[in-house]
């Protein structure tokens, strides 16, 4: 049992590492675009800022923990965990290769209700559907954490590019009415180079963000690996050296100290590895980008990544940073966007938890077939 435990935070280690390769071009795709930043020192900055916003907080890894399988009606064991992990993985291998910038943290979500159904034989009770425990911001469950989150983020995400590409563009009108040196400013080689160097602050706010929201999924998962674990005795005859993987160890924390860094420097490691099929789709077909615009879409992106993170929600990097250049595009020219690759784009969204989910589904079966579960 100790040995599948550890096998599966292993894996858990994986997804996190793929993540960070799959979702490396969400953080550096805008700056990339418009050449603020050369593809490496993009990803070095990316790689930097994921570590940094990975130990700062687990609202989200508390959500993945508890907030998602009913662990009344089916046991979080080793087994639903590798197979919510696998059916994850092996979606997001599938978009990387075809470069569709689905959603990594909709894939665990899908591959986690996949595997729950499966142990539990086809029981939606197996899922917390909604579960209120005090004011809205922290009510629990998929309703809540999950499918609103799935749905406003991405309308949040293409009107607040709308909204600050406006803003933009009224500030540099107002320069240009002020005349002097205000106006001299306001010309479009001025508006470039000040952009170019804004977007370094702006993509590195977005790396921010990214390991905000995103390392903590996997958090959670390896955290709720080992609840399930010491709830069925697993980690009884834990080794001495082994002895802080029991959760008591965590003190009144529901993710480990040591979880939170190992994460993060795994998801660090995978986003320096870059992930270059899914940056030529966000940055070269959605629509043209200078540095206005890549400015506008890293600082729309990372603002609601931030915000969903604090009240625990593991929103989409890609929702929102997709259609933050969609907004940011559509402000532009409305006809600029490329109906095709967004079409694409939707498509894999749509498809993203119940293709992972039916993976895991089957994974577990599988190992059940085998005498693994």
């Amino acid at each position: 049992m100790l040995t599948l435990v550890l096998v599966v935070i292993v894996v858990a280690l994986v997804f996190e590492f793929i993540n960070g390769f799959h979702d490396t071009a969400n953080s550096i795709a805008a700056s990339v675009a418009t050449r603020a930043l050369s593809p490496g020192q993009a990803v070095s900055l990316a790689a930097v800022m994921n570590l940094v916003g990975a130990l700062t907080g687990t609202a989200v890894a508390a959500t993945i923990a508890t907030g998602i399988i009913n662990t009344e009606v089916v046991a979080a064991t080793s087994q639903v965990i590798l197979s919510a992990l696998l059916g994850a993985i092996v979606w997001n291998l599938i978009t990387w290769w075809f470069g569709l910038p689905s959603s990594s943290s909709h894939a665990l979500i899908g591959g986690l209700c996949g595997a729950a159904m499966s142990a539990s034989h086809n029981d939606w009770n197996s899922l917390i559907w909604s579960q209120s425990v005090g004011d809205w911001a922290h009510n629990k469950g998929l309703v809540w954490k999950v499918f609103l989150p799935m749905v406003s983020s991405p309308v949040a995400g293409f009107l607040l590019g709308i909204v600050m590409m406006l803003f933009l563009w009224a500030l540099i009108s107002g320069m240009e009415r002020a005349g002097g040196v205000l106006r001299r400013l306001a010309r479009p080689r001025w508006i470039n180079r000040f952009f170019i160097r804004a977007q370094v602050l702006s993509a590195a706010y977005m790396g921010y963000a990214h390991g905000h929201n995103d390392a903590q999924k996997t958090m959670g998962v390896i955290a709720l690996t080992l609840f399930g674990a010491e709830a069925s005795g697993a980690l009884d005859d834990l080794p001495s050296w082994l002895a802080f993987m029991h959760p008591a160890a965590a003190g009144d924390a529901s993710v480990a100290k040591w979880i939170v860094v190992t994460c993060a420097v795994v998801m660090a490691a995978g986003t320096a590895s870059g992930g270059w099929r899914i940056i030529k789709t966000l940055g070269h077909k959605m629509v043209k980008l200078h540095p206005i615009h890549g400015f506008a879409v890293d600082t729309s992106s990372a603002t609601i990544l931030t915000i969903a993170a604090h009240f625990g929600m593991p929103v989409s990097t890609t929702h929102s940073i997709s259609t933050a250049i969609m907004g940011v595009g559509f402000a532009k020219n409305p006809r600029a966007l490329r109906l095709g690759t967004v079409e694409r784009i939707v498509w894999a969204w749509v498809l993203t938890i119940p293709a992972a989910g039916s993976v895991a589904y089957g994974i577990y079966k599988g190992l059940g077939l085998v005498g693994w579960a």
